[in-house]
C-alpha cells in the first residue's frame, strides 16, 4: 500500500459511475462468474484501493478491467488502473512520484502479457458491438519522453518465457488463454503470409472489415510468445507480433479507435525492440506521428518523428528514412512551415532514388513506392495551400503523378489522391475540375470502410463551400452531405489530449 490515492482508478471509477458499495458488489459478482467464487470484497477495500493506493491480489485487477472495459466501452487494461505491483512509476525531478502517461515503457517481461491482454479486451468490446469511447490520447511529447531511455537501451531478446503463476502476467480478465505451445518455422512463415493478407486487404478496403481478425490474431501470437521457444524463432516471432500490432493501430486508426489505436502503436514498438528490430520499433512510432497529424496535432507528430528516426538507430534504409520525411513534411505543411516542408520533402526525394539500388525493400516498407512518395507530396502541399494557395499547383502536379501510377488495389491511397486532387483544384480555383475527381473519391468510398477517407472529404467539403453558386458544385454538395456518415454518439473515438 502505497498510502498515496491511486488517481488512475479514482479517475476511471469517476468515468464508470459507481458508487463504492456497487463496485464492490459488482466485483464479487464478476468473480464469482469468472470462476472465483470464494471473493469478497466490500465498500471499505474499494475505498482503500482508491483512497490509498492498496493493490488487490490477482484475480481482483483483472476482475476490476472486464468490468470497466465493458462500462466505458474500450478496452481498460490493468496497467490503466494503476494497479501493477512493479515497473510502472517513474520519479519526477522533484517530489513525488508520477506514472508514464499510457503506462509506457513497462518491463520488458510484461509485452507479451500486455499484447495479450489488450487484444483480449479489444475482441470482447468487438463481440458486445462496442466502440472506443471517452479515452484519452497521449501527447506526442508526452510518449516521446517516457520511451526515449527504453528505447535507445540495447535489445535483448528474452529467450525465456514469461512466469505464467506470477501475477503480474495474469491471464486476461474474462477470456480463454491461448495454450502456450511449441510453434516451428513453417508455422512462423504461415503467420508471415498471414500478415501480407492482411496487409492487402486493409490497404483495398480499408481497416474494419478485418480489423477484428487481425486483433483475434495478434491474441493468438501473444499466447506463442509465452512458451520457451528457441532464441531465434522467438525472435522472428516478436516481428510478426510488431507487424500485426501496427496494422491493429492503423486499422483502428482508419475507423476512428484513435486511443486504441495508438496503444497498439505503443505495442507494436515495445514488439519490434524485443526483437531486436529497431527500425521497425521506429516505423511503428512514425504510425503513431502520422495520426496525431490527422487529428490535427502536428507538434506532437513531430516529437514522435525525432524518437522514431533517433530511435531506429543506424540501420535504416534510405526508403524508410523517405518515408519518415514525408511525414515531417506533412506536419510541418500543417502549421504553415512552407520552407522546412519544401527541404524536408527535398531530403525524402534524395533519399528514396538514394534506396533504389538497395536489396528487396523490408516487408513493412514495399507498400511505400513511387506513388506513395508522390501522394504523401501531394498531401503535404495541398495542406499548405490552405496558408498559401500558391502552391495548390503543386499539390496538383503530384497527386496527378500518384494517380498514374495506382494500379495495385490500394483503392484506399487513390481516394486519397483523389481527395488531395479536387481540394487543390478548388483552391486553385477551378471548380470543374475540382468536381470531377471529387465525384471520383465519392464513387469508390461507398465500398470503403475507412472513416479516414470521409474524414478528408469534409475537409474538402468546406472548400466548396466558395464556389456553392455553381449548380454542379451546389449538386455535389447536397451529395456528399446525403452520403456522410452520421455522427457517432458523443465522445466515441474521443482525441482528447
Amino acid at each position: 500500500m502505497s498510502g498515496q490515492p491511486n488517481t488512475r482508478l479514482a479517475d476511471l471509477f469517476g468515468l464508470a459511475g459507481w458508487s463504492k458499495g456497487e463496485l464492490a458488489r459488482l466485483v464479487n459478482k464478476q468473480a464469482a462468474a469468472m470462476g472465483h467464487p470464494q471473493l469478497s470484497t466490500d465498500t471499505s477495500r474499494v475505498r482503500r484501493w482508491i483512497d490509498m493506493g492498496e493493490i488487490p491480489r490477482d484475480p481482483v485487477p483483472r476482475v476490476l478491467a472486464a468490468l470497466f472495459t465493458e462500462r466505458l466501452g474500450r478496452v481498460v487494461t490493468i496497467e490503466d488502473l494503476g494497479l501493477v505491483r512493479h515497473g510502472r512509476a517513474g520519479r519526477r525531478q522533484g517530489d513525488g512520484i508520477e506514472e508514464h502517461p499510457d503506462g509506457v515503457p513497462w518491463a520488458p517481461e510484461r509485452t507479451a502479457a500486455v499484447l495479450t491482454e489488450f487484444t483480449g479486451m479489444d475482441l470482447m468490446l468487438n463481440r458486445r458491438g462496442l466502440v472506443g469511447a471517452g479515452a484519452a490520447l497521449a501527447a506526442g511529447s508526452a510518449l516521446s519522453s517516457a520511451m526515449h531511455d527504453w528505447l535507445h537501451t540495447d535489445p535483448t531478446l528474452k529467450a525465456d518465457a514469461p512466469v505464467l503463476d506470477d501475477p503480474l502476467h495474469a491471464d486476461p480478465a474474462g477470456f480463454d488463454r491461448y495454450e502456450a505451445a511449441p510453434i516451428g518455422s513453417q508455422e512462423i512463415e504461415e503467420l508471415e503470409r498471414s500478415v501480407e493478407v492482411f496487409r492487402a486487404w486493409d490497404a483495398a478496403r480499408g481497416g474494419g472489415l478485418q480489423r477484428k481478425a487481425v486483433v483475434g490474431q495478434l491474441n493468438e501470437v501473444g499466447g506463442m510468445l509465452a512458451y520457451h521457444h528457441p532464441p531465434h524463432l522467438q525472435r522472428r516471432l516478436w516481428g510478426v507480433a510488431a507487424n500485426l500490432a501496427v496494422l491493429a493501430g492503423w486499422m483502428s486508426h482508419d475507423v476512428g479507435l484513435e486511443p486504441t489505436a495508438q496503444k497498439y502503436f505503443v505495442i507494436a514498438a515495445h514488439a519490434a525492440r524485443e526483437g531486436g528490430d529497431r527500425p521497425r520499433a521506429g516505423e511503428a512510432l512514425s504510425r503513431a506521428a502520422r495520426q496525431m497529424v490527422h487529428l490535427g496535432r502536428p507538434d506532437d507528430a513531430l516529437d514522435l518523428m525525432k524518437l522514431a528516426q533517433s530511435g531506429a538507430g543506424d540501420r535504416l534504409q534510405p526508403r524508410t528514412k523517405a518515408m519518415f520525411h514525408t511525414i515531417e513534411a506533412w506536419a510541418q505543411a500543417s502549421m504553415g512551415k512552407g520552407q522546412a516542408m519544401r527541404r524536408t520533402l527535398g531530403q525524402a526525394e534524395d533519399m528514396f532514388v538514394a534506396g533504389r539500388g538497395d536489396a528487396e525493400p523490408l516487408d513493412w516498407m514495399q507498400t511505400f513506392k513511387d506513388e506513395d512518395l508522390y501522394g504523401m507530396q501531394a498531401l503535404a502541399y495541398r495542406t499548405l495551400a490552405e496558408f498559401d494557395p500558391s502552391e495548390a499547383a503543386h499539390a496538383q502536379h503530384y497527386a496527378e503523378k500518384a494517380l498514374a501510377l495506382r494500379v495495385d488495389g490500394r483503392e484506399r491511397s487513390k481516394i486519397f489522391d483523389h481527395l488531395s486532387m479536387a481540394s487543390a483544384c478548388f483552391i486553385a480555383d477551378d471548380p470543374e475540375q475540382a468536381d470531377r475527381y471529387a465525384r471520383l473519391a465519392l464513387m469508390s468510398m461507398g465500398a470503403n470502410s475507412s472513416r479516414r477517407t470521409w474524414d478528408r472529404l469534409r475537409q474538402m467539403y468546406r472548400l466548396t463551400a466558395e464556389f456553392a453558386g455553381y449548380p454542379r458544385i451546389h449538386q455535389l454538395r447536397e451529395e456528399i452531405r446525403l452520403a456522410l456518415p452520421k455522427p457517432r454518439a458523443k465522445g466515441a473515438g474521443s482525441a482528447r489530449a
